[in-house]
C-alpha cells in the first residue's frame, strides 16, 4: 500500500504544471521584489525566477572590445578546464537552491571557446545537471570542427547534446577577428556572423544536434545609427534573439571611449523598431525593472513582424494574466509528449478563463498575421527583440554597498540604482557566501577582487615563465 501511495504521490508531483521547487523559488522571488515592480505584467515571481549567470571560471578573452565589462586583471587568468567545472557546478547547485529547475542560465566569462571542446562540454553538462537551460556566450570567432568536438564526442561518435544554444557577440567595438581586426561598420560583420549560423546549420544537417542562436551588440555613439540596417540584414539570418545593451562605464577603464549617455534608451528602441519595420510593445509584459530590460516577442511573416501581445488592447493584458494563472512557470519542453499534456490538462482545469481569453486572442494574432492562409505557407518563424541597459559603476558600487547595510539613499542617481538592483533579473551565483548577486554589482564591485584572486590561482603564464620582476 504504501509503495502504490508513493507512486501515485510521484504522478501527482510530475504533472503539476509547476515542479513544487520552483513553486516555492517563485514565490520567494516575487516577496523580494520593489512594490515598483509589482505590476500584473511582471514575468519574475510569476513566469520565471530570472535569467542567471557564471562568473570567474574563464575570465580571459581573445578579442578587444570597447567597451569591455570585465576588470583589466581578466586577461592575466588562464583558462583551465577543471577549475570552470569545479566553479559552474558549484554556482549552479547554489542556483538551483534558490531559484528551482528550468531556469535559463549563461555560461558567460571570458571568452567561452577559449575551452576546449571536452572542457567546455564538461561545463554545459555540469549546468544541465542542476536543472540549467545553458547558453553559451562567444564572439563567434572558433571553427566548425571546435563545433563539432563540443556537440560529438570523439571517442563514440554519438552526440553529446542533443540541442544547443549559443549567444554570438557581434559589434564594430571588437578588436582582433580573424579575417577583420578592425570593423568599420557593422555591415562589414554581416558575412561573420553568417557564418556563424551556417556552422549551427551544418552541425544540424550533418549530425543532428538542434540550435538556438542569440545575437548580442553593444550600443554606442559609434553605431546606434546602424541599428536599422543591422536588424534588417540580420533578422534571417537564423538568429532567434536580438539583444542591444547600450554601454554602461563597467570594466576596464582603459576602454571607455565614448561619450556613452550621448542617446537615451528610447533612442536606441526606436531604431530596432525601425529596422524591424513595426512598433514593439515592450510594456505588454515586464521582465525586473523597465529601465533595465525591454523584451518583446513576436513572429515575423516573410519580412513582417507582428508582436504577441499589444500593450494597448486591455484583451492581451488579461490573456497574459489568464496564461500565468493557469501555467505560471511550466516548462513547456520539459519531459515527454504525455507528461507535457497532463501537466497541461491540470492548467487549464485549476484555470479554465485562459481558454475564454486565449481563443480570441489567438484569433486576433492570426489575423494581424494575415490569416490562416498566409501561415499555412510556412514563412514564419519566432524572434525575441530584448534590451538591456547596465548601469555606471559610479552608482552601483555605492548604492551595493548601501543595500548591504540595509540602507538606502536619498540621492536620486544611487536611489534609482538600488531600485533597478534590487529588481534585477539576471544573477550570479556565490557559493562561498551562499547569496546571490545582481551582474551590474558583480561587474561594478566583485570582478576586480575576484579576478586579482584568479590571478593568483590561475596565472596566465607559471611562475617560472614569467619575467623578472
Amino acid at each position: 500500500m504504501a509503495s502504490l501511495l508513493n507512486r501515485l504521490h510521484a504522478i501527482e508531483v510530475a504533472t503539476r504544471p509547476e515542479h513544487p521547487d520552483l513553486t516555492r523559488a517563485l514565490a520567494a522571488r516575487w516577496e523580494e521584489l520593489p512594490a515598483h515592480v509589482k505590476q500584473p505584467n511582471q514575468m519574475l515571481g510569476k513566469r520565471m525566477t530570472g535569467c542567471e549567470g557564471t562568473h570567474g571560471v574563464f575570465p580571459k578573452c581573445n578579442l578587444a572590445c570597447t567597451p569591455c565589462y570585465h576588470a583589466k586583471e581578466a586577461n592575466r587568468v588562464r583558462t583551465d578546464g577543471d577549475h570552470t567545472e569545479s566553479e559552474v557546478d558549484a554556482q549552479m547547485a547554489l542556483l538551483r537552491k534558490f531559484r528551482g529547475p528550468g531556469q535559463h542560465a549563461q555560461l558567460i566569462g571570458g571568452e567561452v571557446s577559449l575551452l576546449g571542446p571536452d572542457d567546455h562540454a564538461r561545463a554545459l553538462r555540469a549546468m544541465m545537471r542542476h536543472g540549467r537551460k545553458p547558453m553559451s556566450m562567444t564572439h563567434g570567432d572558433f571553427d566548425y570542427d571546435y563545433l563539432v568536438g563540443l556537440a560529438i564526442d570523439p571517442k563514440t561518435g554519438e552526440r553529446r547534446f542533443e540541442h544547443l544554444a549559443f549567444a554570438g557577440h557581434f559589434d564594430s567595438m571588437m578588436y582582433g577577428r580573424r579575417g577583420i581586426k578592425k570593423v568599420g561598420a557593422e555591415v562589414e560583420l554581416n558575412p561573420y556572423r553568417e557564418r556563424f549560423c551556417e556552422m549551427f546549420r551544418r552541425l544540424e544537417r550533418e549530425h543532428g544536434v538542434t540550435h538556438y542562436l542569440a545575437h548580442n551588440i553593444t550600443v554606442t555613439p559609434r553605431n546606434v545609427e546602424q541599428i536599422p540596417q543591422l536588424v534588417r540584414d540580420c533578422r534571417h539570418m537564423g538568429f532567434r534573439m536580438f539583444s542591444f545593451q547600450p554601454a554602461a562605464f563597467i570594466g576596464n577603464q582603459a576602454r571607455w571611449k565614448d561619450s556613452y549617455r550621448a542617446f537615451s534608451t528610447d533612442e536606441v528602441w526606436k531604431r530596432i523598431e525601425e529596422g524591424v519595420g513595426a512598433r514593439l510593445h515592450y510594456n505588454a509584459e515586464q521582465v525586473g525593472d523597465v529601465r533595465c530590460n525591454r523584451t518583446a516577442h513576436g513572429i515575423y511573416v516573410g519580412d513582417r513582424y507582428e508582436t504577441l501581445l499589444d500593450e494597448d488592447d486591455p484583451r492581451d493584458a488579461r490573456v497574459l494574466q489568464d496564461f500565468i494563472a493557469a501555467f505560471g512557470g511550466m516548462d513547456f519542453k520539459d519531459g515527454s509528449r504525455r507528461l507535457r499534456t497532463a501537466r497541461c490538462a491540470r492548467a487549464i482545469a485549476g484555470h479554465p478563463a485562459v481558454l475564454r481569453s486565449g481563443a480570441p486572442w489567438a484569433a486576433r494574432l492570426v489575423k494581424r498575421l494575415g490569416g490562416p492562409i498566409e501561415l499555412a505557407r510556412g514563412n514564419t518563424k519566432a524572434v525575441t527583440y530584448v534590451m538591456h541597459s547596465f548601469m555606471d559603476a559610479k552608482h552601483v558600487r555605492p548604492a551595493w554597498e548601501m543595500l548591504q547595510r540595509g540602507e538606502m539613499s536619498e540621492d536620486p542617481a544611487i536611489l534609482e540604482a538600488q531600485e533597478r538592483l534590487q529588481s534585477c533579473s539576471y544573477a550570479m551565483a556565490h557559493p562561498e557566501s551562499d547569496t546571490l548577486v545582481p551582474a551590474c554589482a558583480q561587474h561594478s564591485v566583485l570582478d576586480p577582487l575576484e579576478n586579482l584572486h584568479l590571478q593568483e590561482l590561475l596565472p596566465a603564464r607559471p611562475p617560472a615563465e614569467r619575467a623578472p620582476a
